[in-house]
């Protein structure tokens, strides 16, 4: 059922009596006084207070709350809310008004890939704005109720509109964050606009009930207090309110009338200890026959979004069914409030570690909960692979967040802070624990630099191939440093390191002479000192020369295609379950490369043939014969090569094809073949690769570095 609070009340309280009846301080209540009284206005910001006090919400999330419907409507600008209230509650604002970006998560219309891209980059800010700050989040979700409020008397459309963003993304969010109290609300709201008949049929069957429901409840809640007290557990048993479209999901899933429903009687027991819980439900038990199926202990076995509770449903008398939930004080408190309880990490009251670890909950909750987020569009998939799949979410060691591309190592989260610390790193800890600069940064690490006196950075840290950065943001400032040097240095170690490579390559000629040409170089020296300086990529140089003393291949003549790989899979790359020496082939329908999740069918003839676990063609096999059905895994140490294809989509333009096997080339991957068909009028093109590979992984990192290349619009993996 919707909440009524003071403002819904037909008098309502004037303002200032209102105002002395919540529990602020005396500061707060002035500052509140001193706001323009539009009503409107008033009446939402008002609302809002109430919401949040609720859920005993600090005084500063209360101010930002009342004033935001202010900024909302420009009746107050950003300079005046800094000027009355405090830095801290204008940037607490700026982080609510930044979650208007989820709006990208539900709703776009005949958008541009660019405006796609504005999207996302909303929605990251967004999300950081989440993890710095959760309160932004529960003042988001406080207006989110307001406006169903709202819209309470405008057009079907604008009803539907709002609730369906409520529905889809809001209520999902409060779940993850473990807010139940406003999830409820949330989703009887919505619910209340986007199916009217069938609410108001559960609300009226509610009604017709009520009185001989209070009072069944109220003995039996009687009966079992009574129970609880001859046991000396020390516990309070209570009626639990029923939410509308907790009743009607329960009918649905469970195809259920609305008498067979258990729960439409319900009681709640809040215990003083975790072990009086179990003491209750032992009481229960012994007093009431209980149904088995409809058992489920949730405190040993938390929710994700960590809520705690035991849940059992019981025949009392008449062999009515009431559903008993059994929690602690601080579950239940925890079940209602969720992150917004631990708001008091902001005050500084915890350790900065601790802090931390908040945070890290946090993002988690919110990296699942856009998991959950359904019929949003295609813009999900951008958002999963742009905003999640695509970045690491990092902290400094006093918490703060920073966003970096998937693959990023310390030396890159080092130039992120400032390009000083960068020069200066001698070491990176994440955890604790000292790490090389090849690290892998994973979100949720907490990185600390160690930096010496002197500015220190290597050449060896722009080469691709050696891994010591990922980002561009890291390579263009080592690039500049390098380039201010002098030139007779740059000279002597650009030559250097050019004629290592050229040893590498296994190239013997000495005369770089077309090099110079290609690269517009007068001399063999510009060539070294532009190298040294980073003006001009090493790899690129040795890749050309590769390119011009390779011999001609019938695909292209910069090309050399390898043998294609026989689709049976070397010994002791596949685990099949509680078989030992049974042959196994790739699934040539699906390609499926080491860190897929995988399946096997077992053949007539030629053993296990693996698929990945979503392929279209296993699924339609197993339909017809799931016996053949068997558990398989990746070995732990995997020696051989994998064939998988990609489509590249892109502006047909001289170098694209060289610009590709560059990247190719320094990622160590085997191209063993290459279509291309072009449009002249449109002029684009499309490129088909046949590459052999390691891993998934490799895979990801050469799509994200081809996709950089100027001219490719989108990169894609195709089954052939």
């Amino acid at each position: 059922m919707v909440a009524i609070r003071k403002v819904h009340e037909s008098k309502r309280p004037p303002f200032d009596e209102w105002l002395d009846s919540l529990s602020l301080s005396d500061e707060c209540k002035h500052k509140l006084r001193v706001v323009s009284d539009t009503p409107e206005i008033l009446l939402v910001g008002q609302e809002m207070v109430e919401i949040l006090h609720e859920l005993h919400m600090d005084d500063e999330t209360l101010q930002a709350s009342f004033v935001y419907p202010y900024c909302q409507t420009h009746e107050l600008t950003e300079e005046q809310i800094e000027a009355q209230f405090g830095a801290g509650i204008q940037k607490l604002i700026t982080g609510v008004r930044r979650m208007d970006a989820i709006k990208s998560l539900h709703t776009r219309a005949n958008s541009t890939r660019k405006n796609d891209e504005e999207q996302i980059d909303n929605v990251r800010r967004m999300l950081l704005a989440m993890v710095e700050d959760v309160r932004a989040v529960v003042i988001k979700l406080a207006e989110r109720i307001c406006a169903l409020q709202q819209v309470k008397n405008q057009d079907e459309e604008t009803r539907v509109l709002v609730a369906r963003e409520c529905a889809n993304i809001y209520a999902p969010l409060a779940n993850r964050l473990g807010i139940g109290q406003l999830k409820w609300e949330l989703e009887d709201l919505s619910f209340r606009y986007l199916r009217p008949e069938t609410y108001m049929q559960i609300a009226n069957l509610l009604d017709e009930r009520r009185t001989d429901r209070q009072q069944y409840i109220a003995d039996f809640v009687e009966e079992l207090q009574a129970a609880l007290d001859e046991q000396n557990i020390k516990a309070k048993v209570y009626g639990r309110p029923k939410h509308i479209y907790s009743i009607w999901k329960k009918m649905q899933k469970k195809h259920l009338s609305f008498e067979q429903l258990f729960d439409i009687r319900a009681v709640r027991i809040i215990a003083d200890r975790l072990q009086d819980c179990y003491g209750a439900l032992g009481v229960v038990h012994s007093n009431w026959q209980h149904i088995p199926r409809e058992f489920d202990d949730y405190i040993a076995t938390p929710k994700p979004n960590g809520y705690q509770s035991i849940h059992t449903v019981t025949l009392g008398k008449e062999d009515k069914t009431i559903e008993i939930q059994i929690r602690t004080a601080q579950m239940h408190q925890d079940a209602e409030l969720g992150v917004a309880a631990h708001w008091r990490y902001k005050e500084g009251t915890s350790s900065s570690r601790s802090g931390y670890e908040e945070r890290i909950n946090w993002l988690r909750k919110i990296l699942l909960w856009q998991e959950e987020v359904a019929e949003s569009g295609d813009l999900v998939e951008e958002l999963r692979s742009q905003v999640f799949d695509d970045r690491v979410y990092v902290f400094t060691p006093k918490g703060d967040v920073v966003d970096l591309p998937l693959g990023s190592t310390p030396l890159d989260f080092a130039y992120y802070i400032h390009s000083n610390v960068g020069h200066r790193c001698i070491g990176a800890k994440v955890g604790g624990r000292i790490v090389p600069f090849t690290y892998e940064l994973r979100t949720g690490d907490q990185i600390d630099i160690l930096t010496g006196k002197q500015l220190n950075p290597s050449r060896d840290w722009m080469h691709p191939g050696l891994g010591y950065v990922h980002s561009s943001r890291a390579r263009a400032k080592i690039h500049t440093y390098f380039k201010k040097q002098d030139r007779d240095k740059n000279l002597a170690a650009g030559k250097e390191i050019f004629e290592r490579e050229l040893q590498k390559a296994g190239i013997e000629s000495r005369d770089i002479s077309e090099a110079c040409s290609r690269y517009n170089m007068n001399t063999a020296d510009d060539l070294y000192a532009a190298i040294g300086a980073g003006d001009i990529r090493l790899m690129q140089v040795v890749n050309y020369l590769q390119q011009l003393h390779a011999p001609p291949a019938e695909i292209d003549p910069r090309i050399k295609p390898k043998k294609p790989q026989s689709n049976k899979f070397k010994k002791d790359t596949v685990v099949v379950e509680g078989v030992g020496n049974l042959m196994t082939l790739i699934a040539g329908c699906c390609q499926p490369l080491p860190g897929e999740s995988i399946q096997g069918y077992i053949t007539q003839g030629r053993g296990v043939s693996v698929h990945r676990e979503d392929c279209d063609q296993l699924s339609h096999l197993l339909e017809l014969h799931p016996e053949r059905e068997i558990d398989v895994d990746w070995a732990s140490n995997i020696s051989a090569s994998f064939q998988t294809y990609v489509q590249v989509f892109c502006s047909d333009r001289d170098g694209l094809l060289r610009d590709i096997t560059t990247v190719l080339a320094n990622e160590k991957v085997g191209l063993l073949g290459v279509n291309s068909a072009s449009d002249v009028k449109s002029g684009l093109a499309r490129i088909s690769l046949r590459l052999e590979l390691k891993d998934l992984s490799g895979l990801s990192r050469v799509m994200s570095r081809i996709e950089g290349i100027k001219g490719v619009a989108m990169i894609q993996r195709t089954d052939n």
